[in-house]
Parts: C-alpha cells; structure tokens; sequence
C-alpha cells in the first residue's frame, strides 16, 4: 500500500486507474476536469491500457459510455452540474440496458443563480434515473467507492450503473492523506468485466428497442428489483473491502455514537465530519446525541433506517438541496421511509451555493431537534445560515 497526499478528483483517478478501466469517454466541466486530465496524463504515460475518447458534449460523453459497456469493457466518466444535466435524456438509456457504467459527479450548483459551488441540485433529481447512487464524506472514500462501485455494479444480480458523488472543491480541489491498495490486492477484489450481453457483429443483438406496453412494466419492474437486490451486494462488497483494506463505510448507512443518543441527526457527504465535532462537543456537555451518515440515495435505506432509529425521541434531517415541495429530497424520502415512527423528524437545509456549514449551524440544528423532542411547537423544514432573511 502506498500512502499519497492527493485530492478527491485525484482519488477517484487513482480508483479508475485501479478498477483498469478500458474506456473514458469525456467532456471537460468545473470542478470535475482534474479527473479526467489525470487519467489521461496515466494513459500518455503508460500506467493506464485505456482508450481515452474526448467528445463534444456530455450527452455524448454518456452515449459513448453506454456503447463502450455494450461493447463488453469497463467503462468510467466522470461531470458535474450542467454536464449531468445535459446528460439526462441517456442516463435512463444504461440502467434500462443493465450497463455497470460508473461515473463520478462532482457536485455544483446549476441553473439561474448558478455559479461553480456546492449544492446537490444536480444529481438528487437524477435519482429516479435507475442509477445507485453514493454520497462521498472524504478523499479516502472517494477512492475506494470508485472501486467497490465497479464491483457493485458488475455483479450479475445487479449489472446497474452507478454514480459516485463528491462534493465540489471542498473534496475536489483540497488535499488529504490517501492509501492507495497495491494493484494485485485490487484485481483479486476486482475481477475483469464479465458483461451479461455485448454488442457483436458475430452474434448480433437489439439493445435498447423501442418496447410496446406488453413488456414495459415488466422491465420496469425488473430494474426496481435490481436497485432492490443492490443492498445485500453492498453490505457485502463493504465487509469484503474492508477486511482486504481495514476501511469499512458501513454498506448504505453509517451511524457515530447513537449507541444510546436520544435524538440523531442525519447527513451526508462533508457536512458529516463537521457534524462529528459537533456530536462530540454536545456529548462531552451530557447531550445524549448521535449522527447517521446516509451513503446511499439510492438504494435508499428505508429498512435500516427504522431499525436504527427506533428508540429515538426526534431527528433531524440535513439536505443541501432543496425540492420545491417545502422541504428536501433527503428529507421527503426518510419521512417516507419512517412514516410509522412515533418521533418528530426535522429538515434542516443548509449550505446551498457553497455556503459553508459551520459548527454552530450543526449545533442550532441539533437544538431544533432537541426542542422538537421535547414536545414544543416547532418547523418542520428549517432554513440555516440565511442572510436578511427574517425566519
């Protein structure tokens, strides 16, 4: 194992290097482009045997990716904010196909009022897309996702593409210590791609036909049992990676010191290392308080969810993203989730267009959720760190 001080974009190029991707198809965008220059400094070099393919646009960055996996190769790309959506219309193209394409979004605001910063708005709407999608806390797992996701993914009762997102610049563009697992230990882990079909002029196939109402809802309903059928393969790539590495990130869901909290909040990507500090600095004052680290958007962790939670009085629920329906995907999706839970569940929205999420932020959210434990009348979606803003 060798040990490098590197950035996230940089870790997920080291992860791709690793996974011996054959294929990247890419578009250059804000803050995503020091991965893909990387990678292709690694194939100039020699380090990398991959086809480095740069395209005009991100819609054909994906459609490129989508026949490269047809074609029977591991394939990677990596965007962010605008790129994502501009890939749109084929995201839903390489789940429908069960094409295991991986692809790191650096997340960044999008629309009017957009600019280069954090925020989530660009992948949760892409959530209904078909794609697993995983939240990134650090450089670390950044690297190590890129590989379990390959894995993941190329499982045969999975065979669906998945999205690995790591917050913009905050991991992007600054720099951790990160352990990079030799390359024997990876391909013992990471076998080479086995596709289910492949696209052959010997042996020809129809991929992605247009498909009348007789077999629609079934290939439908064949992707949700596929996203369904994900959990149990990501609890057990997480436990296999971590005895080969010593680095486990708890499957869907991580939880910090709720063994006996009375009230939690959860988050995810960096805003939970801040919330960290916090949690310790409220439990060396008595509070008796704990934090779950969400992961996974998608297979999103109902079930888990309503087991760890079940002896708390309150929670809150932090998004960096908002919906427009009043309050936050991650917050619309656990309200869901624990719909016959007999505590008060909280939004908490913080951090949009980059703003930074302090500790005293994370500490009024824990106070909201703590007044909403007790019983008095509180909010149910709560703003933090607004400017000029009467709440």
């Amino acid at each position: 194992m060798v040990m490098k001080v590197m950035s996230a974009d940089h870790a997920v190029a080291h992860g791709a290097r690793l996974a011996r991707v054959e294929v990247i198809p890419a578009f250059p965008i804000t803050p995503q482009t020091l991965i893909v220059e990387l990678l292709s400094e690694f194939i100039n070099d020699g380090e990398l045997d991959a086809d480095f393919m740069p395209v005009e646009s991100e819609h054909s960055a994906m459609s490129a990716a989508i026949g490269a996996s047809a074609g029977g190769v591991r394939t990677f790309t990596a965007t962010s904010s605008q790129g994502l959506a501009l890939m749109h219309e084929m995201l839903y193209a390489a789940p429908h196909n069960r094409l295991p394409v991986v692809m790191a979004n650096v997340n960044r605001s999008l629309g009017a009022a957009s600019g280069i910063w954090l925020e989530y708005n660009d992948s949760m709407p892409e959530r209904e897309s078909g794609w697993l999608q995983v939240y990134i806390e650090d450089n670390q797992e950044a690297l190590d996702m890129i590989i379990q996701a390959y894995r993941i993914g190329e499982d045969r009762g999975v065979m669906l593409p998945i999205m690995v997102c790591l917050d913009g610049f905050v991991l992007s563009h600054t720099v951790e210590r990160v352990d990079l697992p030799d390359q024997d230990l990876v391909d013992k882990f990471l076998p080479k791609f086995s596709p289910l079909d492949v696209l052959d002029s010997e042996s020809p196939k129809t991929f992605n036909a247009i498909t009348p109402p007789e077999y629609a809802m079934e290939m439908r309903y064949r992707l949700e049992r596929a996203i369904e059928d994900s959990i149990a393969v990501i609890e057990d790539v997480d436990s296999e990676y971590g005895q080969m590495t010593g680095r486990r990130y708890g499957g869907l869901l991580d939880t910090y010191r709720m063994e006996d909290a009375d009230i939690a909040m959860m988050t995810l990507g960096t805003a939970t290392s801040t919330a960290k500090v916090v949690v310790d600095r409220l439990n060396e004052k008595g509070k008796k308080v704990g934090l779950i680290k969400l992961r996974f958007m998608r297979p999103f962790p109902g079930k888990e969810l309503l087991e760890i939670t079940k002896d708390l009085k309150g929670l809150g629920v932090f998004d960096r993203s908002i919906s427009f329906n009043g309050f936050g995907p991650v917050f619309t999706e656990t309200r869901n989730a624990l719909h016959s839970a007999q505590f008060p569940i909280t939004n908490h929205i913080a951090g949009l267009g980059g703003r930074d999420i302090t500790f005293e932020e994370v500490k009024g959210m824990f106070d909201v959720v703590e007044k909403s434990a007790r019983g008095e009348s509180i909010k149910e979606c709560n703003w933090h760190g607004l400017r000029g803003v009467t709440l």
